[in-house]
C-alpha cells in the first residue's frame, strides 16, 4: 500500500488535476482498490433534524434566513420523529444516520435532547453523525461521551476562496472546530463543495486543506454545487462532469484511505457520471429522497444503479461485529 502523507504541495497536487483523463483514473483506481473492496459502497442517510433560520451567510445555502429560498424554519425535531426516520434509514438499507442542524453552533441547552437523540439511534444498530455548526471543546466531549461516532464540518472551499462564498466565519473558525473534534475522540466527516466559481488551482488548495489535516478525514463528502433559487449562486455556471470525477480522483490519491462519499447533487448525476466517480475512489453515498433541503435520487434508483454495476453496500456495524470484522470504514477481516 501507498504511504499515507501530509505534506501534499499545492503544485503536487496541481500536477495530478492536469493528468490525462485516463491516466488519473488508473492511478486513482490502483490505489482504491489497495485500501477498500473497489465493489463495495457505505450508504448514509442524512435527516435534517432542525430546518432553516440560520444565521449564516454561505452563498449555497437554501437554509440561510438572509436568502428567499422558499425554505421554512423549524423547531429542533422530537425524539420519536428522528427515530421513526432512522428505523425507516436502516430498513432501506442505511449503516449510517447523519442529523443535520441549520445553527451556527449548537447551544448548550440543546445537548441533552441530542444526546438523547444520538443515543436512542445508536441503538438501533446505526452509526450515528451530527453536523450542527461550530462546536467548542467541552460540547464535542459532551457529543463523544453520549455516544456519537463522526461528526461533520466541511471546509467548503480553499482557504483563498472562502471569503468570495462565506462572510460571517472564517476558514480557522471551521479548522478549530475539526481540532475539537479530533480532541475528543470523534471520527471526522470533512470535505467540501466544487462548482462554486473557483479554478481549478483553488480545488487544488481545498484538496490540499484536506490532506494536510493532522488526520485526513476518516469520511471526505465531495458536493457539487446544488444550484437553489434564491441563494446568491443560483446562476452559476455547472461545473464540467470531467473536472468532477478529477477532484474525486485526486481525493483518493492523496486520502488512499478515507471514505470518499458523494453528496450534494448527486439527485443531478447520471448513472454513467456516478459509474465513473466509483471507479475513481469514491466509496460511500447518502441514500433516500432529501439530503437536508434538496433532493436526493430515489432509493430503487441507487439499487438498480447498484445491480447494474455489481456492487453492494457494505454492512452495518451490527453485522460487522457478529462476522468478525474490524468495524472499521474499511470493512476489513480482523486478524
Amino acid at each position: 500500500m501507498a504511504e499515507i502523507r501530509h505534506d501534499w504541495t499545492r503544485e503536487e497536487i496541481l500536477a495530478l488535476l492536469d493528468l490525462p483523463f485516463a491516466d488519473l483514473l488508473a492511478r486513482a483506481h490502483a490505489l482504491h482498490r489497495a485500501h477498500h473492496d473497489p465493489n463495495a459502497v457505505q450508504v448514509s442517510t442524512l435527516l435534517s433534524i432542525k430546518t432553516g433560520g440560520c444565521p449564516e451567510d454561505c452563498a449555497y445555502c437554501p437554509q440561510a434566513q438572509r436568502y428567499q429560498s422558499g425554505v421554512e424554519a423549524t423547531a429542533l425535531m422530537e425524539l420519536e420523529q428522528v427515530l421513526d426516520n432512522a428505523r425507516a434509514a436502516k430498513a432501506a438499507g442505511a449503516t449510517r444516520f447523519c442529523m443535520g442542524a441549520a445553527w451556527r453552533s449548537p447551544k448548550d441547552r440543546d445537548l441533552p435532547k441530542l444526546a438523547a437523540m444520538i443515543g436512542a439511534v445508536k441503538a438501533l444498530g446505526l452509526e450515528t453523525c451530527a453536523t450542527l455548526g461550530m462546536l467548542s471543546q467541552t460540547q464535542a466531549h459532551a457529543l463523544k461521551q453520549a455516544g456519537l461516532d463522526y461528526y461533520n464540518h466541511t471546509l467548503d472551499t480553499a482557504p483563498e476562496y472562502y471569503g468570495q462564498i462565506i462572510h460571517t466565519r472564517g476558514f480557522q473558525d471551521r479548522l478549530d472546530t475539526l481540532g475539537h473534534v479530533r480532541k475528543a475522540g470523534l471520527r471526522t466527516c470533512c470535505g467540501g463543495i466544487i462548482g462554486m466559481g473557483e479554478t481549478r488551482a483553488e480545488r487544488a488548495g481545498l484538496l490540499q486543506a484536506l490532506a494536510t489535516l493532522p488526520a485526513h478525514p476518516d469520511s471526505v463528502p465531495i458536493n457539487r454545487l446544488v444550484r437553489v433559487a434564491g441563494t446568491p449562486l443560483a446562476g452559476q455556471v455547472e461545473l464540467d462532469p470531467f473536472e468532477f470525477v478529477r477532484v474525486v480522483a485526486a481525493a483518493r490519491i492523496l486520502m488512499p484511505a478515507s471514505m470518499l462519499r458523494l453528496s450534494a447533487d448527486r439527485e443531478q448525476m447520471s448513472d454513467e457520471l456516478q459509474a465513473l466517480c466509483l471507479f475513481a475512489g469514491a466509496n460511500s453515498i447518502f441514500h433516500g429522497e432529501r439530503l437536508l433541503t434538496t433532493a436526493n435520487p430515489a432509493i430503487e434508483r441507487d439499487r438498480a444503479l447498484f445491480a447494474r454495476l455489481g456492487v453492494h453496500a457494505l454492512p452495518g456495524p451490527d453485522a460487522a461485529a457478529s462476522a468478525g470484522a474490524c468495524g472499521c470504514d474499511c470493512g476489513s477481516a480482523a486478524a
